[in-house]
């Protein structure tokens, strides 16, 4: 009766594939996902022209969400601000506020609900996450056990149905 309650399930299992989708994600459509890592100099100038071509270069396509996401955690509240960019269509801003939460916590939950809004938006192919964290979005398909696991499968799961929708679906972060 005892060693009934010490089993060890599925769903709990950190390294089991049931609970980690992130090994799929990675594995399966690893070319679909891509991070530009933009190096700041002193006065950030190569790092404002970098952001700024990249952006001016993926805006005018209607394929194309660009979202661009910032946490701040004050007095233990953390504020998320996200704006999500879809060209000739009304820009998305979504705030939330939080208590008694991480920074890597809030990104990942800023980064998720941005991602799950652009992917609930018709005809977008290509996502780019712009984001000043980009540890935190390496964090999501991290395969080791760590305390925010369960929103990086929250997030793979979502991408996982739309690499699935279309082959030619990508993100950058």
């Amino acid at each position: 009766m005892a060693n009934r309650s010490n089993k060890c399930f599925s769903f709990f299992a950190p390294l089991d594939l049931e609970f980690s989708p992130e090994l799929r994600v990675i594995n399966y459509f690893s070319d679909c996902i891509s991070f530009n890592i933009c190096i700041k100099d002193k006065d950030n100038i190569s790092y404002t022209h970098q952001l700024d071509e990249m952006v001016l270069k993926s805006s005018s396509s209607l394929l194309v969400a660009i979202i661009a996401s910032d946490v701040s955690i004050k007095n233990n509240v953390a504020t998320s601000i996200t704006y999500i960019y879809i060209y000739n269509k009304p820009l998305i801003k979504t705030i939330h506020h939080v208590v008694l939460i991480t920074s890597t916590e809030a990104e990942l939950f800023a980064i998720r609900c941005s991602i799950n809004q652009a992917i609930n938006l018709n005809d977008i192919a290509k996502i780019i996450v712009i984001t000043d964290s980009i540890h935190t979005a390496r964090k999501i398909f991290d395969s080791s056990a760590y305390p925010y696991q369960i929103q990086s499968a929250a997030i793979l799961s979502e991408l996982h149905n739309f690499f699935n929708h279309h082959e030619n679906n990508t993100i950058e972060f």
